[in-house]
This record gives structure tokens, C-alpha cells and sequence, in this order.
């Protein structure tokens, strides 16, 4: 279980690193990456609900094994992002830092599916005294 721990932990802090800075980096995005930000919205709600998972990984961490059908989406929401990032560079379609975000939530998905397999009941110890 602290493998689990540990995964969820480091990817909530790694996604709050990242994501956090983009709230105020949209002037900047819109210069380095243009066309310019048309729909905010899509934008600020993507960054919402991105913060969201980070919350809900380290919540996951508290109890992985409580929490264990949870990793599904967790994994999920890894892959998703992922998978399509791949799929965008190999259409020439966003930039390579893009492509290193996307390589780090696969690399998380794979953790998060070990971490899933290795949660298990703690087999109780037994008593050697009788």
C-alpha cells in the first residue's frame, strides 16, 4: 500500500506544480502558442477540473485501499490525456513540450494500474504464541 501512496501522492504534487502556474499564464500562452485562447471558458475549465483530480489523488492516498475502485478513473483520466496528446503531435498538431506533459500521464497510468494490482487486504499476522 505505500507504493500506492506514494504514486498518488507524487502525481498530486507533480500535477499541482504544473497545472497551478497555468491560471495565470494565459497572456503567455496565447503569445507562444498562438492562435490566442478564443473560448477562456474551455480553457479555465480545463485547469478546474484538472486541480480537481490532483485533489482527489491525494485524497486517494490517504486510504488507497479504501478508496481502490477510484484508481479506475484515475487511470483513466491519465490515459485519456495521454493518448491524445500522442495522437495531436503525430498529426503535427501541438508543440513537443505538450507531447512531455502528455508522456508524463502515461507514465503515471502505468503507476496507477500497478498501484491498483498492489493494493490488497492486509493478510492478518498470525498469532505464534498458542
Amino acid at each position: 500500500m505505500k507504493f500506492a501512496r506514494w504514486v498518488l501522492i507524487i502525481a498530486g504534487v507533480y500535477g499541482m506544480i504544473v497545472i497551478s502556474p497555468l491560471y495565470f499564464s494565459e497572456a503567455q500562452i496565447n503569445i507562444d502558442f498562438p492562435p490566442a485562447i478564443t473560448h477562456p471558458e474551455y480553457f479555465y475549465g480545463f485547469l478546474g477540473v484538472a486541480i480537481s483530480w490532483q485533489i482527489l489523488f491525494f485524497i486517494l492516498a490517504i486510504n488507497p485501499l479504501r478508496y481502490k475502485l477510484m484508481i479506475i478513473p484515475a487511470i483513466i483520466e491519465k490515459f485519456s490525456y495521454g493518448i491524445a496528446v500522442i495522437v495531436l503531435f503525430s498529426q503535427h498538431r501541438i508543440h513537443t513540450m505538450i507531447l512531455s506533459s502528455g508522456i508524463m500521464d502515461l507514465i503515471f497510468g502505468i503507476l496507477f494500474m500497478v498501484a491498483f494490482f498492489k493494493v490488497k487486504p492486509e493478510k492478518p499476522k498470525e498469532n505464534l504464541s498458542n
